[in-house]
């Protein structure tokens, strides 16, 4: 009897451990919590900045905004691109003027092209802004919270975006500064030497480590964005990984998604193409190389890579996002954008 009943124990035991652990995966990979709404760039001007991952906000954006004063591969597009988006910003004035690879409409000139290197696509949004904030970021179903995912293109889309690349997808992660459009919604330190990018009021880029600064002190430095991804790619215009550095969990050449600063409110969106047949992918180091060789930026940053790569401009995906080895383009937390004005 005791026997019997000891063995119905460890069953009743073993029945609520995987119930427990199902539920575990799921509340980590799969149930959405919603913890804030979002608020577009303009209310954010307007109302405070925020602390904590419940979204409860203190302090002004306009007094953290007062705090920063300052500021090799074969292209397949023509290289007179660069000279047409800047002869359609001087004749465009207030009007948009758009063709396949250039957009100008006076305060935002973006330039597409196309590269190949190290057996791999890689497509370059080449951006000059007239100010910081027009570096704008999306969270999905404009919420804040863990598991709350949408596509690319449909945030871009819904934001009136005319170009966006995936970001840090924050929500997949418990720990890690998320800071966006000069709110702070989380200040939980994802360890000491976790890498994020810093992108500050006056569009200046940072890279910083979460153990030398609480995000805080970023928001009264005057921080605008704030990702926790990584690692960078390059500070003070050099090279800070090597062959040996990778992303946890993932694969030595994958699909990548990059952000860079060339100069004062100069920047790029980089993605490149993988797990694919036509294209290997790029290691980190192959990818900080070709943003410093060939972009000339100064500081980089590497966002979330893999399936999550994707870059929409003017209405279109023009890389080419794999998820689970096939096309298809996967829903994340969050874009960063430029909009159309």
């Amino acid at each position: 009897m005791k026997l019997l009943r000891s063995k119905r124990w460890t069953g009743f035991y073993a029945a609520a451990m995987t119930l427990f652990t199902v539920y575990v995966m799921l509340d980590t990979f799969v149930i959405p919590r919603s913890y804030a709404v979002a608020e577009t760039v303009a209310q954010s001007a307007a109302s405070s900045a925020g602390t904590g991952e419940t979204g409860s906000f203190s302090g002004a954006l306009g007094k953290a905004m007062t705090k920063r004063t300052g500021g090799s591969g074969t292209t397949t597009s023509s290289s007179a691109s660069a000279s047409a988006s800047k002869t359609a910003s001087a004749a465009s004035g207030s009007a948009a003027a758009s063709s396949g690879t250039v957009y100008s409409d006076g305060k935002v000139t973006v330039t597409m092209t196309d590269y190949r290197e190290s057996d791999t696509d890689i497509h370059v949004a080449d951006i000059t802004l007239s100010s910081a904030d027009e570096l704008q970021t999306a969270l999905a179903n404009n919420t804040y919270g863990k598991n709350v995912t949408e596509k690319t293109s449909a945030m871009a889309s819904e934001h009136n975006a005319v170009i966006a690349i995936n970001g840090d997808y924050y929500g997949a992660q418990n720990a890690g500064y998320v800071i966006r459009n000069g709110k702070l919604y989380r200040d939980k330190s994802s360890g000491t030497a976790t890498e994020d990018l810093v992108i500050y009021s006056d569009g200046t880029f940072e890279v910083i480590k979460e153990g030398e600064i609480t995000a805080a002190e970023l928001l009264s430095k005057g921080a605008w964005q704030v990702f926790s991804f990584g690692p960078g790619l390059i500070e003070n215009g050099t090279v800070t990984v090597d062959d040996n550095t990778e992303v946890a969990r993932a694969m030595k050449s994958n699909p990548r998604t990059a952000i860079g600063q060339i100069g004062k409110l100069h920047y790029v969106f980089v993605t490149a193409d993988g797990r694919t047949g036509d294209n290997d992918g790029l290691s980190v180091k192959e990818l900080a190389d070709f943003i410093k060789n060939t972009l000339g930026c100064t500081t980089a940053y590497n966002l979330d890579g893999g399936g999550s790569s994707t870059m929409y401009f003017n209405g279109s995906i023009v890389n080419n996002p794999t998820t689970n080895g096939r096309t298809s383009e996967r829903s994340v937390s969050d874009i960063v954008y430029i909009g159309k004005n």
